[in-house]
């Protein structure tokens, strides 16, 4: 998936969505994203959909920080997401369970 901006790449995410691995879930994800490819991104997991709005969310169940580039190399499968963490180049608050199920919710990006 070539990707020209991080913008397209929260939009493409939700048809991405494996819905069997996300049938029980319900979480909040908020992107804080800051460089040239930065933003603000609230991806909603519900009951096997996946709904991706700008902005900011009052009580995310996690929120991942890190630079834009480095988000969409996590996605892709350039970046070990364990790696960057444990190097301070993704910070994450909340619950990091929800986080390390991204992998498994949207397999088949990168």
């Amino acid at each position: 998936m070539k990707v020209s901006s991080i913008q397209e790449f929260f939009k493409q995410l939700p048809p991405k969505l494996d819905a069997e691995a996300a049938e029980d879930m319900n979480a909040v994800y908020q992107f804080d994203l800051s460089g040239p490819q930065g933003g603000q991104y609230i991806v909603t997991i519900r009951d096997g959909s996946c709904l991706v709005e700008e902005g900011t969310h009052d009580d995310p169940h996690v929120t991942l920080s890190m630079a834009g580039e480095d988000c969409v190399k996590v996605l892709r499968g350039e970046l070990s997401g364990q790696a960057a963490a444990m190097s301070g180049r993704i910070r994450i608050s909340g619950d990091i369970g929800l986080a390390m199920q991204l992998k498994v919710l949207f397999p088949t990006i990168g």
